[in-house]
């Protein structure tokens, strides 16, 4: 007699337990393909409701529909986890999906990023950006559209530039204790509160005679914003504050991309060679999907520029377990990230046999394929990981005014930025801001520039 999927999914449990494998309880649901690009597109089962999301969602449909795409899983790491299966997916593909998401979930419980990362947000994010949604939908109703979205725009430009480093939750600084200047304006109000601030009343007239007060430079935009935005209404504030919410719980899940899906597929895999109860035809199509998840981009006579993040995890995480066996594989499982990972054990042995390159593009279309050691390799391969993969951009200082200076820390960062795209970010803080914003930083060909987005 046939077996069932829900029959492979308790009979890969126990196995993986057996095998070390340790999670919290898991929750598997097989939906419709259009629901799982849904729920891709979003992020999250129930998220806020922005255009944005549309956009992406037309991208990866024509991707899907290019056949450049294709999703077998989406998981929720949380306690419980949740786990998205296709329906349309053979038998063969949804058990080995389960024993993909198995590997995911031992991932999330134990990897100390992840662990922290919820136990700040918290372990049920669907059910919170479930909350969070019927806030903002409950603040459409009543503040309008246009803006509940024009809050959204600001929030959503700057969902990657939180500081994970500093945590997600922060106290507000007490107001300093020889603060006695008695400011009648709203934003003056609030301004007394910014960290670093030492006025005395003596200070009172240089304040009014407009000089610029400097600060601790902060690169956690929407925290920054949301408790210091001059008058930035409770409702404003909560969409801030969401949005900076469900960044912390994304983080550990670009953070450790790499770690993640190779440590995931390592288990699919061994997993799939374990269980004794497939049948040898629903072995075999499961190994063919296992090795279309983690076959390098190209192959044969073909050249990527890309490299697949489950082809090379997989095959680092393979080296490993085979030089230094189970137990120091669950360790590093438990201590690093892709940063740690990448340069700790992507050796020139594991490049050379990958056949991994770094190279240039230049800006007449043509790329040039440059040997600059396995070092700079790692580097190449982690650049886009740094800062949430978006450019370093800190306040920089207000002035008694309520500008709001902001400055992008290109030397750190090694990049210019795109100025048009950059101005339209800029307007949308302005809206939040309600004051001149203005930023220095550099275009793509590395010539300093300053911005300004005036009221």
């Amino acid at each position: 007699m046939a077996r069932t999927l829900k029959e492979n999914g308790l009979s890969m449990e126990a196995l993986g337990q057996d095998l070390g494998l340790d999670y919290y309880p898991l929750y598997f649901e097989e939906v419709p393909e259009s629901f799982m690009m849904e729920i891709a597109v979003y992020g999250l089962p129930v998220r806020m409701p922005h255009w944005s999301f549309g956009v992406r969602y037309i991208y990866q449909l024509v991707q899907h529909r290019m056949g450049n795409s294709r999703l077998y899983e989406v998981v929720y790491p949380g306690n419980p986890g949740r786990a998205y299966l296709t329906k349309g997916n053979s038998l063969a593909e949804n058990t080995l999906v389960v024993a993909h998401v198995l590997g995911h979930a031992d991932f999330s419980k134990n990897n100390a990023l992840f662990r922290r990362s919820q136990e700040e947000v918290g372990y049920r994010i669907v059910e919170q950006a479930a909350a969070h949604a019927q806030r903002i939908t409950s603040a459409i109703e009543e503040y309008g559209e246009e803006k509940v979205e024009g809050v959204l725009d600001a929030a959503l430009a700057l969902e990657a530039h939180v500081d994970t480093f500093k945590g997600m939750r922060r106290n507000l600084q007490e107001k300093p204790a020889n603060t006695s200047v008695k400011l009648n304006d709203a934003f003056r109000d609030r301004y007394r509160d910014l960290p670093g601030e030492q006025l005395a009343e003596s200070d009172a007239e240089s304040q009014q005679s407009g000089a610029d007060t400097s600060f601790s430079q902060e690169q956690d935009l929407l925290w920054f914003i949301a408790n210091h935005a001059p008058e930035l209404e409770g409702w404003e504030r909560d969409i801030f504050l969401a949005v900076r919410e469900e960044s912390f719980y994304f983080y550990p899940v670009f953070a450790c991309q790499i770690m993640n899906e190779g440590w995931a597929c390592h288990w699919h895999a061994k997993l799939l060679r374990e269980a004794d109860f497939l049948s040898d035809g629903d072995y075999l199509d499961a190994i063919k999907t296992h090795s279309d998840v983690v076959r390098p981009h190209a192959a044969g006579g073909n050249v990527s520029l890309a490299a697949n993040p489950y082809h090379l995890g997989f095959c680092i995480w393979e080296k490993i377990i085979e030089e230094q066996g189970m137990d120091r594989a669950f360790e590093i499982r438990a201590e690093d990230d892709d940063c740690s990972f990448i340069r700790n054990y992507l050796t020139e042995e594991i490049a050379a046999e990958l056949d991994l390159f770094q190279y240039v593009a230049r800006s007449d279309g043509t790329v040039e394929v440059v040997d600059n050691g396995i070092e700079e390799l790692r580097e190449s391969i982690l650049a886009t990981k740094f800062n949430f993969g978006v450019p370093v951009v800190m306040i920089d200082r207000i002035d008694v005014d309520g500008t709001l200076h902001l400055v992008h820390d290109h030397k750190t960062d090694g990049r210019g930025l795109d100025l048009r795209r950059t101005e339209k970010v800029l307007e949308y803080v302005q809206r939040v801001w309600r004051r001149k914003v203005t930023m220095d930083t550099v275009d793509a060909k590395g010539a300093p520039r300053s911005l300004c987005i005036a009221t």
